[in-house]
């Protein structure tokens, strides 16, 4: 077999603020010889998900994952095509859902990480970084272990989604109002992101939070305060929906984008509003409901076939473009998922 040439970028130093991509992050090149152990399987890298999680894992700190080691490939959720196979369980032409990295190809083991692609007619793989992915069972599990929407949802049920032309965002604004038929306002950072919101996916809402009025804005368009709030943001945002919190509220926190650079993030500001109206702000990771994983994507692929969810994706190319593209997730400069095409799905077998 014909050694493989790889190209990697790995993680140079550890940013203290902004992310610089010159300074962050190295391009290297590896060569692979192909051959491989028992039960592993080579792949070719389709599609890399760019999450605003790597900030954290950038840092050496404690954290739910440890951070990523300094010369080591920057960690990555990606969507690949088997190549060559010492594994009866994957056959060539297969595609997979594995942490390869940024990298165009890898050599992988069996793991609870290493998930094939049950294949839907006309679903493209990157979908399964998105609404398929670790994406959409975020803002499901995030809608339903810690909202508790089954038990408040409805049209008397006011819920606002904090980024919610991102990529998780998004996915949860469209259950919350299609599935359980809440009044959803969502936030976003642009008219254009506002417009995709109420014209597109049938948001009742959509408030730029960079409007000089957006606190008063808010308050016009929640009379009845906020029922559940999905928070992707933190911040400022996160303050004027403390302000505007139902009483026996739910706050989710699923991130803090606006904080992740700040070299010394500040804490909530209102807090006091979760004792005053007796409300919850909870934080979770999408891993603990790991075992829940297959119903979870059972109804969102129905929803999705019945209309009821939309996705949207920012797709760059190639994988020396990863870098910059992270930078510009953290710049909200994408609607939906942000992604990395580094290669072509091929049906045939190769080498």
């Amino acid at each position: 077999m014909v050694a493989i040439e790889n190209t990697q970028i790995v993680l140079a130093s550890r940013p203290v603020a902004d992310i610089d991509p010159k300074t962050t992050f190295r391009v290297q090149k590896e060569s692979l010889s192909g051959e491989l152990g028992p039960n592993e399987i080579l792949v070719k890298v389709l599609y890399i998900s760019l999450d605003p999680a790597m900030r954290g894992w950038m840092r050496d700190v404690r954290s739910y994952i440890r951070p990523v080691r300094i010369d080591e490939v920057m960690r990555s959720a990606d969507v690949a095509q088997v190549i060559k196979s010492n594994n009866t369980n994957y056959k060539v032409g297969e595609l997979v859902r594995a942490t390869c990295g940024w990298q165009e190809y890898a050599v992988l083991k069996p793991s609870e990480d290493l998930v094939k692609i049950k294949a839907f007619p006309g679903v493209s793989p990157s979908t399964y970084l998105g609404v398929l992915g670790m994406t959409g069972l975020t803002a499901y599990f995030g809608l339903y272990e810690v909202g508790e929407i089954v038990k408040k949802g409805g049209p008397n049920c006011t819920v606002v989604v904090s980024g919610a032309a991102g990529a998780t965002g998004m996915v949860a604004a469209q259950i919350a109002k299609h599935v359980f038929g809440c009044r959803v306002i969502g936030i976003a950072g642009s008219p254009d992101k506002c417009d995709y919101l109420v014209k597109e996916l049938g948001l009742d809402a959509a408030l730029n939070y960079k409007s000089k009025t957006f606190f008063k804005d808010l308050c016009a368009v929640t009379p009845k305060l906020i029922d559940i709030f999905f928070d992707n943001t933190g911040g400022d945002i996160l303050d004027a929906c403390l302000r505007r919190i139902a009483f026996r509220g739910r706050i989710i926190v699923c991130g803090a984008i606006s904080t992740y650079n700040d070299a010394t993030p500040k804490g909530p500001a209102y807090y006091s509003a979760l004792i005053t109206q007796r409300a919850r702000m909870e934080g979770f990771i999408v891993f603990d409901y790991a075992k829940q994983y297959g119903k979870a994507i059972e109804d969102m692929s129905q929803w999705i076939k019945e209309g009821k969810l939309q996705s949207r994706e920012t797709i760059v190319h190639g994988i020396e473009s990863a870098p910059d593209a992270l930078v510009k997730l953290f710049k909200g400069e994408n609607t939906g998922k942000m992604l990395v095409k580094v290669a072509e799905e091929d049906t045939r077998s190769r080498l």
